[in-house]
């Protein structure tokens, strides 16, 4: 008998056990209405790894998570300002599976037998039948795959092509790759890519690394700290046995991989704000590491890796930080990195300063846009009373700006020796004051 004639037969037995009797029971009827919701709650799977924005991160900026161009997966599927695209995901289809050894019956039978695992993957149930849910699975895999081909192998892609042709839709399609709620498990991507198919232009066959060929296009579209070449990366994800669970996983975990477990200790420090640190004599430099992570503060020097801020850099952070507060509560990394970004940056000057350092490249070109976004990228992010990534620098930076001699060493350099005719005032200033003391005593002791 299948799972579904099983359930069938168990809600039946439970509706004729529960037949109203008012005489003995004036409550049955209650008791088993409810009886029937406890049974048909479904179990949350360990699996889990595709959610939706929590409301405290959504309502702050609703149009970072929600998709302008493409469905992908089941919970943005049917909405009707997506589904234009719908014609061009056939079209991958249909190339994917003319290149493919395997047939669309084989692929939909690949589906269905991970169809229990696939469910299991989203927070919550997926109200679609088994046929429908295959065919999106299906649909936006193809999909998926064929983008990621056809940005490595750009002979595959021709004139007629509308996503790397005109109208050149990869544009506003790979930043609703990234979104939270638009992601597809890793592993149905590593099951339905074809192990040998003929794919360079000189004919010859070569195994396919999902990867590999998402960690390049990763690389074209996201200018965050990511340390080590692809090859590198691959190797280091293979090395550390590390599960990938998406694509937006998949970028998280670049983020994080240089990260020293031995290196977070400590609980949640505030920071001192860019302002009290220059006030103090605190020099901002860049950090030679691409990593995001490397703050050091050593000698009252402050190294800060750079930070490029583009378009699509608010979308990306947020969906990354939205998955890290829903996946990784004890392991807010990310999380971190934007609430001390935020410390940093309490007014414009202070994006200022750091874009005459070097630290921020702002290619947004409007300072108090820059401002507005990092300060707002924090809001409503929750950070757990346990490991904090940067309490070793915060502790470092508030200990260095409550010694008085630091303020009064920096304020004599910014207001007194700031430039170099402010110097020689003060220092001719000094000598005169210096050369009239010593007129005075010389005076009193002739007379004396």
């Amino acid at each position: 008998m299948s799972g579904f004639s099983q359930h069938k037969q168990r809600r039946m037995e439970v509706s004729n056990q529960a037949t109203p009797n008012k005489k003995g029971n004036p409550y049955i009827s209650l008791e088993a209405s409810m009886g029937e919701e406890l049974y048909n709650v479904s179990r949350v799977s360990p699996m889990r790894c595709i959610y939706r924005v929590p409301y405290r991160l959504r309502h702050v900026h609703e149009n970072a998570y929600t998709p302008k161009l493409v469905s992908i997966g089941a919970f943005h599927h049917g909405n009707a300002a997506l589904k234009p695209m719908e014609e061009h995901k056939m079209r991958y289809l249909k190339a994917f599976l003319d290149r493919s050894t395997l047939s669309l019956s084989g692929y939909i039978l690949k589906i269905k037998a991970q169809e229990e695992r696939l469910r299991s993957c989203y927070i919550e149930a997926i109200e679609l039948d088994s046929d429908e849910f295959a065919r999106i699975v299906l649909v936006d895999a193809a999909f998926i795959i064929e983008v990621l081909l056809r940005s490595y192998y750009g002979h595959l892609v021709d004139e007629d092509d509308c996503i790397f042709r005109r109208p050149r839709l990869i544009v506003d399609l790979l930043p609703d790759m990234l979104l939270l709620e638009n992601q597809l498990p890793f592993f149905i991507l590593e099951d339905l890519c074809p192990d040998f198919i003929d794919l360079s232009s000189g004919g010859t066959s070569e195994r396919l690394s999902m990867v590999f060929l998402s960690l390049q296009l990763l690389y074209k579209i996201t200018l965050l700290g990511i340390e080590g070449t692809v090859q590198e990366n691959v190797v280091n994800i293979r090395s550390q046995q590390v599960k990938v669970k998406h694509l937006l996983d998949l970028l998280r975990t670049l983020l994080i991989l240089p990260i020293s477990k031995s290196q977070i200790r400590g609980t949640f420090q505030h920071f001192p704000s860019t302002t009290k640190l220059h006030q103090a004599g605190v020099k901002f430099k860049v950090g030679p590491s691409k990593n995001l992570f490397s703050i050091r503060f050593t000698d009252g020097i402050l190294e800060i890796p750079k930070l490029t801020i583009m378009d699509n850099t608010e979308l990306i952070m947020r969906n990354i930080v939205a998955y890290e507060q829903c996946e990784f509560p004890f392991e807010l990394h990310v999380s971190a990195y934007v609430v001390t970004l935020d410390y940093f940056v309490d007014t414009v000057k202070n994006v200022e300063l750091l874009v005459d350092s070097g630290i921020i490249k702002n290619c947004l070109c409007d300072n108090k846009e820059v401002s507005r976004l990092i300060n707002s990228l924090s809001s409503g992010v929750a950070l757990c009373n346990g490991e904090f990534y940067f309490s070793t620098v915060s502790k470092k930076l508030s200990k260095y700006c409550d010694v008085r001699w630091h303020k009064s060493i920096a304020n004599l350099r910014q207001n007194y020796f700031n430039t170099p005719w402010r110097t020689i005032s003060v220092v001719a200033a000094g000598t005169f004051l210096v050369l009239t003391f010593v007129q005075t005593v010389c005076s009193v002791i002739s007379v004396a």
